[in-house]
């Protein structure tokens, strides 16, 4: 499916493409070019866009360079650091595609516990990164998530409870400005850039680099997935709601309905199987986790119980392969004060409706050390919600698009009237419009970043994003 934008390159000249392409450490690829098909896709494969030009950034110089030759020819811009977003932001139709995916160095120091990672790195290299030296940066739950779109958006993930969100860990980056101007930033020298930075995605700049405070954890972690049937959705909900009220950080969970993917990680005889269940990481002492979790694996009779002692970066990559990249892919998220029984008795009834393998309903226990940051104190919105709920789908066949799509909608529209308000914007689908954007992080806190983004980008030139619009835009009329 095509998703157009409302803005498409400008005729430009060959003279001007072609100094262009002088410039540039990376390579600048066109339509027609061997590698253009591979190079636009991404990993929702419903988002088909085709960008004019693409710039394969190699160096910051070429970052710098690709934003002004936006700037002066008026192009509509897009960035991909991993290109896993499910709105597909990464990709633009008919203007400048800035691709940092080959801009993946990382390196740790560890005489203080930092990281600093390119913002074309994946959740993966960010791992392995860190755990040779026993160190973990809080980030997410797939593998293959690009870090630059986690970060800016929050930064959900199996760590958060007891180190807090991948922006909570988040110290300074350096940053191509709407002007094509370089800036390093952190709490010292730009203060309330960093507050939007953590938590209000891409729209103030493009982070080219990340540095983050690192955490001692495993490499052993106490980790898995326990499934029971469909039938017992609402028994298990009402328990796992009591269960985790009372887990200590060390403990995340992710509580799961779905169907059973057809992947090698999942048994053969569950293939097709409705499920209901939870994901479980506990980083604390792993006789102390077997102690912690033993309520949670002796409630009923699980038909899956995969939780064990393993690498941690195992059970990062451990639900990659139920997400393949190239599916059709859409999203609606909501933030949840807590599961009451009558939002059990929802999740339930549409759970049993899922049609999809690839199908799923999350529920990410939020809480411990998230929650002990104030409201205010990053851009992130939501502090106080127990969990945060995600209900997507994914499948091949681009003929179930349409059904595929109604059914996550009527699934959130359930949901709703439960909503904490808002929802966490790395969620979000490509459809999710400005009053989305405005009711997650609230008046008080919209006004603020709409302030920033008059400092930071004032012509709106980073727009493709869960868009934060200036305070008082001004028109770009550089040529």
């Amino acid at each position: 499916m095509r998703v157009s934008q409302d803005s498409t390159a400008r005729s430009l000249s060959k003279r001007a493409v072609s100094e262009f392409d002088s410039a540039l450490s990376g390579d600048l690829i066109r339509p027609g070019d061997e590698d253009y098909d591979q190079v636009r896709s991404i990993w929702n494969g419903m988002i088909d866009r085709r960008p004019a030009l693409i710039a394969r950034c190699k160096v910051v110089a070429d970052v710098i360079e690709a934003v002004r030759f936006a700037r002066r020819h008026s192009l509509v811009v897009s960035v991909r650091g991993g290109g896993h977003g499910v709105s597909g932001n990464a990709v633009c139709e008919g203007g400048l595609m800035i691709d940092l995916s080959e801009m993946t160095a990382t390196h740790v120091d560890t005489q203080d516990a930092t990281v600093t990672a390119e913002a074309g790195a994946l959740l993966g290299d960010l791992d392995r990164a860190t755990q040779a030296f026993g160190l973990a940066v809080p980030a997410g739950t797939v593998s293959e998530t690009g870090i630059a779109g986690l970060t800016l958006g929050g930064g959900l993930g199996w760590l958060m409870r007891k180190h807090g969100l991948t922006c909570d860990n988040l110290i300074g980056v350096d940053m191509v400005t709407a002007d094509g101007e370089f800036l390093r930033a952190d709490d010292d020298t730009h203060p309330e850039l960093m507050w939007g930075l953590r938590g209000g995605g891409g729209n103030f700049g493009i982070v080219t680099s990340f540095r983050y405070q690192a955490h001692p954890v495993g490499p052993s972690v106490l980790a898995g997935f326990l499934f029971h049937p469909i039938a017992e959705a609402e028994e298990f909900l009402r328990f796992y709601q009591e269960y985790a009220a009372q887990a200590p950080d060390e403990l995340t969970t992710i509580a799961v309905i779905r169907i059973m993917p057809p992947v090698a990680t999942v048994p053969e005889e569950l293939h097709g199987a409705h499920v209901v269940g939870a994901g479980v990481c506990y980083i604390g002492d792993l006789e102390e986790g077997d102690r912690v979790l033993q309520p949670f694996r002796d409630f009923g009779t699980p038909i899956h119980d995969s939780i064990q002692t393993t690498r941690f970066t195992d059970h990062q990559a451990a639900l990659d392969a139920g997400v393949p990249a190239g599916f059709h892919y859409y999203e609606k998220a909501e933030s949840l004060p807590d599961l009451s029984s009558e939002l059990i008795r929802t999740l339930a009834e549409h759970g049993e409706k899922l049609t999809s393998p690839y199908a799923f309903v999350g529920l990410f226990q939020m809480g411990g050390a998230v929650s002990r940051v104030a409201e205010q104190d990053t851009a992130y919105a939501n502090r106080g919600a127990a969990y945060s709920l995600i209900i997507s789908s994914g499948w091949e066949n681009p003929s179930d698009t349409d059904d595929q799509m109604n059914r996550v909608r009527s699934f959130w529209k359930a949901a709703r009237p439960f909503s904490a308000g808002g929802a966490y914007i790395n969620f979000m689908s490509h459809d999710d419009g400005q009053e989305r954007v405005i009711e997650t992080y609230g008046q008080h806190k919209y006004r603020r970043l709409a302030d920033l983004k008059s400092i930071y980008d004032p012509t709106n030139l980073f727009r493709l994003n869960q868009n934060i619009k200036p305070t008082s835009p001004t028109a770009d009329t550089r040529a």
